[in-house]
This record gives structure tokens, C-alpha cells and sequence, in this order.
């Protein structure tokens, strides 16, 4: 019996589709705890789902690669959800027309922020210009941190950790920081996660507020096109 339970697992392992359910399964788990503990940020439903998926594979020996074969259809879905960003967007536009100048300032000072710190500090500690490029597009959603990696000599797949990393701390981190800093305007709230923790930052924005979920789609689709230009140039003067 266990052994023809064995040979069903083997099989069964290796189909995209078994994957495709085993993420959605982990997703929809870490969604039920992080409402059931009342939309508590430190129990983020990404770094819930990344933990279940992590101890499954380990549990059952399963390489990433023949997992991504069935997750890669959830990947695909990353472009057409950024590009829905433009319909909150359109229905506040008027709001987002009225602060354009210091929402221009925050996007620079954030993305310069984001990648110098990250940066110098990695560089004090004495990382390597392959780390260094890796980790200064940590701040921008995956596909453009990971094609800026590539073309700056840095590790894509490791740019990609580092980046849902980011995500997952700053979705963490932006409510009970910006409580603490005493700030209460959603779009300034929206627009700080989103330079600071784009897509997932960006969703988490979105379970608050529909303001603030809309300024932190804008802060993170201007801070990807910013960093694209930012980074190249700081890692120049670096090497």
C-alpha cells in the first residue's frame, strides 16, 4: 500500500497542475489566518504562503524547478494584475493630478534611498560588485529588478529573493512605522509602501485602503522606471 502510495506521489509530483493547486491551496490558507487574526501585518499572506510552499518542497524533496513548471502559470498572471493598476488610478486621478510635484520629490528621494543605503551598507560590510549589483534594484518589482540585475552583472535569481524579501518586510513593517511616524494620509501612506515594498507593499496598501492601494501602484511602477536609470549610474561610479 505504501509503496503504490509512493509511486502515485513520484507521479503526481512532476505535473504543473499538482504545483499550480499546491500554491493557490498555500495562498488561500495564509489569507483565512491573516483575516482570521484581523489583517494583522506581521502575519503578511505572501510570507505565509512563501513558509507553507518552502516546507512542502523540503518535506517532499521536490526541486524549484519542476515546482515553477506548474507556479509559472501564477507568474504569467504578474503582468495583466499590474496593468489593472491603471483602473483605480483612472477613478482618482483628480487626486493624484493635485499632489504630482511632491509625489515626484518622495519617488526621488525614496528610490535614491532605497538603492544607496542598501548599497553602502553592503559595501561597508565588504560584499562582493556581483552582490552589490544583486541587491541595488532590491526595491522594484521582480521582472524590472531582475532584467536590471542582468544587465548590471548581478544574479537575477538572487535579485529575485532579495526582492520578495523586501516586499515581504516592508508589507510588514509600512503600518506600524508610518503609525509610529504619526502619518495618516492614505495617499502619503500608499505611495511610502509602494516605493518602498512594490507589488506586495502595493496589495497590502490595497486591503487598507483603495486610495492608498491606487498612489502605491503609481510609486511602484515610477519607481521601477526611476531605478532603471538610477541604478546602472551608482554602480558605474561604484566599480
Amino acid at each position: 500500500m505504501i509503496t503504490e502510495f509512493t509511486d502515485i506521489w513520484v507521479y503526481l509530483r512532476t505535473g504543473p497542475l499538482l504545483w499550480l493547486t499546491a500554491t493557490l491551496a498555500a495562498y488561500v490558507a495564509a489569507q483565512w489566518v491573516y483575516e482570521r487574526a484581523g489583517l494583522n501585518p506581521l502575519l503578511n499572506p505572501v510570507a505565509l504562503s512563501v513558509i507553507l510552499l518552502a516546507v512542502l518542497l523540503t518535506v517532499t524533496g521536490t526541486e524549484y524547478q519542476t515546482y515553477f513548471e506548474g507556479a509559472q502559470f501564477v507568474h504569467f498572471l504578474l503582468g495583466p494584475a499590474t496593468i489593472a493598476l491603471a483602473v483605480p488610478l483612472y477613478s482618482h486621478f483628480g487626486k493624484v493630478r493635485a499632489v504630482i510635484i511632491p509625489m515626484l520629490v518622495a519617488l526621488l528621494a525614496g528610490a535614491v534611498t532605497a538603492v544607496a543605503t542598501a548599497v553602502g551598507v553592503a559595501a561597508l560590510l565588504g560584499a562582493s560588485y556581483e552582490t552589490l549589483a544583486s541587491l541595488a534594484p532590491k526595491s522594484v518589482t521582480t521582472p524590472i529588478a531582475m532584467g536590471i540585475s542582468e544587465r548590471i552583472g548581478g544574479l537575477p535569481s538572487l535579485t529575485a529573493v532579495l526582492v520578495i524579501l523586501t516586499g515581504i518586510l516592508g508589507a510588514m513593517l509600512a503600518t506600524p512605522v508610518l503609525n509610529l511616524l504619526g502619518i495618516t494620509d492614505w495617499k502619503a501612506r500608499g505611495f511610502a509602501a509602494g516605493v518602498a515594498a512594490h507589488g506586495i507593499g502595493t496589495a497590502r496598501a490595497f486591503h487598507v485602503s483603495e486610495v492608498a492601494g491606487t498612489f502605491a501602484g503609481i510609486a511602484m511602477g515610477l519607481n521601477g522606471l526611476v531605478t532603471a536609470f538610477l541604478v546602472p549610474l551608482l554602480i558605474d561610479w561604484i566599480r
